[in-house]
């Protein structure tokens, strides 16, 4: 498994960093096997820059091509479609050390820096690049990795057919669309009936995408959980 994190690609009037990490995905399917995008919420703080919500995203892939020509091939694309103000970062790793998940935790509750970044990612041997403005994306980027490699944060914002999927269906539907299974919050499998979606956005649990619903009076709710 191959992380690659983004982070602070956007700004108020641009597209925003999913959307930029969904679009490279797209080019990455074309040669290897693509496993989602996953979005991570890190802290909100006014002593934090962030655009609007302060989220990174996350693109897990399977790939036997090594490391530094996938970041060149991301970098690439990042580079081309890099936006005035704003501070990309990229991060491309192998599952994380659990010093690298403790740092996207650390990143969902804390202040953290760049040289704290640059640090953890120089004594594990990460990719870790700025790519622009100020670099603070890098921050980001590396906490993407962590939390998607540590698999029990964040929400699929691209899997298989979820983005196709909305209004009530039928569990059936929802794992024929990529989703692995439909939990309670207590964690009891549900195997049957029909949940109401806005937007089918799977949470990343036990390093799988997991419908999280709760039950209503004629079905399962949907919960938007990260």
């Amino acid at each position: 498994m191959i992380f690659i994190g983004l982070d602070d690609t956007d700004t108020l009037v641009s597209r925003g960093t999913g959307n930029l990490a969904r679009r490279i995905a797209a080019e990455l399917r074309q040669e290897m096997p693509v496993l989602g995008v996953t979005r991570h919420q890190l802290l909100k703080d006014p002593r934090v820059p962030y655009t609007k919500n302060n989220s990174s995203a996350a693109i897990h892939i399977q790939s036997t091509l090594p490391l530094e020509v996938i970041a060149g091939r991301v970098r690439e694309v990042m580079l081309a479609d890099f936006i005035l103000g704003s501070d990309p970062g990229l991060c491309v790793a192998q599952v994380a050390d659990q010093a690298i998940i403790q740092f996207g935790c650390l990143a969902k509750r804390e202040v953290v820096t760049q040289d704290q970044a640059r640090y953890l990612a120089h004594l594990h041997g990460m990719l870790l690049f700025g790519l622009g403005g100020d670099q603070g994306g890098i921050i980001g980027a590396l906490a993407a990795v962590g939390l998607a490699s540590g698999g029990e944060d964040g929400r699929y914002i691209d899997l298989g057919s979820i983005r196709d999927l909305s209004g009530l269906q039928p569990v059936e539907a929802i794992l024929a669309a990529g989703v692995r299974a439909v939990k309670t919050t207590s964690g009891e499998e549900v195997a049957e009936g029909m949940v109401s979606i806005e937007k089918l956005r799977p949470s990343r649990r036990g390093g799988q995408p997991v419908a999280i619903v709760q039950r209503s009076e004629a079905y399962w709710q949907l919960l938007k959980l990260d």
